[in-house]
């Protein structure tokens, strides 16, 4: 699947621009440190989410790097948000992951909520130096950040909202959620790491728009990860890959791109996270496997009278 993603990347570059694929003539060293800063992004994303669990009870790092890539490549071609289901089956299937499903959908739902919140003044800072262009959707997305905001600040209190008590069951999915996510020295931890993770995405759409010809320019980067961000919310069109997309492409239209980085970006962005999430998935399943391979040389026996 993520084979097919990768070559109609390549395709659509060919039909659509004067190049036969997206990084055709980019500049080879912006392009390798921008993949490098895609491939951090994902690093810090596992690592802020295992900081979603009880401590008690957290994955290992290996077990939610694997996860993360595995969704996020997933997330390229699934509809309707089916990659969280591979995170979730990708987690519980890995050696040493025995946790329940509660468990690891709470963890899901804290790290959506806490990952809007790090978003919050990267939203603003994009509102507040865009163009008149952006100025209703960033906004949005600044108020959809500030919502997230006022549900991990609420807590427990969600049950009191009007809406929420005329529903048996929406009143015991907010008292769930109330109970397990309250602001924590983890959270916290968890806050700082997601934030390098949407500063990393930064770094790496500025280097990619350097490498395609686009210039320097933070500011457009910024808009671009927001606008991005926020259609892959949407249940549509691939887990949001192909909104994205769009999106991507129409912000630099409108902010006066030529066509060929206009189209070239989008296309040359989802094959560097594709490829970034694969490299994710496969260090973390190979990160996982070493540790299993380390726990049989560390106790045979045990595992021998277990298997017997």
């Amino acid at each position: 699947m993520c084979a097919f993603s990768v070559a109609a990347c390549v395709l659509l570059a060919r039909r659509l621009t004067s190049t036969s694929w997206p990084l055709q003539n980019a500049e080879l060293s912006f392009v390798l440190i921008s993949a490098a800063a895609y491939c951090a992004s994902f690093g810090f994303r596992a690592i802020g989410w295992r900081r979603m669990f009880p401590s008690c009870g957290r994955p290992d790092r290996a077990g939610c790097l694997a996860a993360c890539g595995a969704a996020a490549a997933s997330g390229v071609v699934l509809p309707f948000r089916l990659d969280y289901l591979v995170k979730i089956s990708v987690l519980r299937r890995l050696r040493g992951n025995a946790l329940a499903l509660e468990t690891i959908v709470l963890s899901i739902v804290a790290l959506g909520i806490v990952d809007s919140i790090t978003m919050l003044p990267l939203a603003i800072s994009a509102l507040a130096t865009s163009g008149p262009v952006f100025r209703a959707p960033l906004t949005v997305v600044v108020l959809f950040c500030v919502g997230c905001l006022g549900v991990l600040l609420a807590g427990h209190r969600l049950v009191r909202l009007p809406l929420v008590g005329r529903s048996r069951r929406a009143t015991a999915i907010c008292r769930r959620i109330g109970e397990n996510i309250v602001v924590t020295r983890s959270m916290l931890v968890a806050g700082v790491l997601l934030f390098a993770c949407w500063t990393s995405r930064t770094l790496g759409s500025v280097f990619l728009l350097l490498a395609l010809g686009g210039g320097f320019s933070p500011t457009l980067a910024l808009v671009i990860l927001c606008m991005a961000g926020a259609t892959s919310i949407l249940p549509i069109t691939a887990g949001g890959a192909v909104a994205g997309m769009g999106a991507t492409a129409g912000v630099l239209f409108a902010l006066g791109a030529s066509r060929d980085v206009a189209l070239n970006f989008p296309l040359a962005s989802g094959l560097l996270l594709t490829v970034a999430a694969l490299t994710a998935a496969a260090a973390g399943f190979a990160g996982s496997l070493a540790s299993g391979l380390r726990g049989r040389l560390v106790f045979p026996g045990g595992l021998a009278r277990v298997g017997g």
